[in-house]
């Protein structure tokens, strides 16, 4: 099996690779199913200095990143793979893909969990962490072919939402999760926010687990769920609970009292 490969191209490694080695991440790469590597981007500068950025035509506060290393950061990727294309006999009938070179940038759609859906399809991502001011112009224009934010706040630089979009990916490989079908049981798996959750003790100073929950009646406890997770985002995120296609037995539980635990 071919796993899906990530780039991420970056002026900060030391603050990408650490986060690659935890959690559902690091077993991901060890059992082979997401192959990411980290792209120093001062590597494919030319100066002493290792300049990634400089001053910006028409003046203006802050730094521009420089397309030079860019370009040749993607055109090495860009090679790479069609070195690797070209040494692959597996399938010769089926056509070599080219990746997505994916820009962060505030002026790019939002990331969403459908987006993290489309892009877990791709054999191959290499994401490009923007920073400073922002990327040349003619890096928008000519070489990327996504330009994606994760919201509407400014943060330092692309290392952040490069890693949560990484994450969000990873998470939704085949194999990458203990449940094979824990990722259709995610928050905004269907625009629907998540039941709650509860764990021992049932009785915590005398905060008490509903009753619903150890009826042990699993089309109860079901029903209880899904009542929360309608109420949830009908009354927390209206903008996706109106995205929603709900059955008539959606309608019929929202307009419903909040389901009991069955008298015994």
């Amino acid at each position: 099996m071919v796993c899906m490969r990530i780039d991420i191209v970056t002026t900060l490694p030391e603050m990408i690779s650490p986060v690659l080695d935890q959690s559902i991440i690091k077993r991901a790469r060890d059992n082979g199913l997401v192959d990411i590597r980290v792209i120093n981007l001062r590597e494919y500068t030319f100066d002493k200095h290792k300049t990634t950025d400089d001053a910006p035509y028409g003046g203006g506060g802050g730094m521009v990143m420089k397309i030079e290393p860019i370009a040749r950061a993607i055109e090495d990727l860009l090679q790479s793979i069609e070195t690797a294309n070209e040494e692959d006999t597996s399938d010769e009938q089926q056509p070599k893909s080219q990746p997505r070179i994916i820009l962060t940038d505030p002026r790019g759609p939002q990331f969403n969990q459908e987006t993290a859906k489309q892009w877990a399809q791709e054999k191959h991502l290499i994401l490009l962490c923007g920073h400073y001011e922002g990327v040349d112009e003619r890096v928008r224009k000519h070489l990327v072919t996504d330009e994606v934010s994760i919201g509407d706040y400014i943060l330092t630089g692309g290392e952040l939402p490069a890693l949560i979009i990484t994450d969000a990916i990873t998470r939704l490989q085949p194999g990458a999760l203990g449940d094979s079908d824990a990722p259709n049981k995610d928050t905004f798996a269907e625009n629907l926010l998540e039941y709650p959750h509860y764990t021992r003790p049932r009785d915590f100073r005398g905060w008490i687990v509903p009753d619903i929950l150890l009826c042990g009646h699993h089309a109860q406890i079901m029903r209880w769920r899904r009542w929360h997770q309608l109420h949830a985002t009908r009354e927390r995120r209206p903008d996706l609970f109106d995205s929603i296609e709900l059955t008539k037995a959606d309608r019929a539980l929202i307009e419903s009292e909040e389901p009991q635990a069955p008298l015994s």
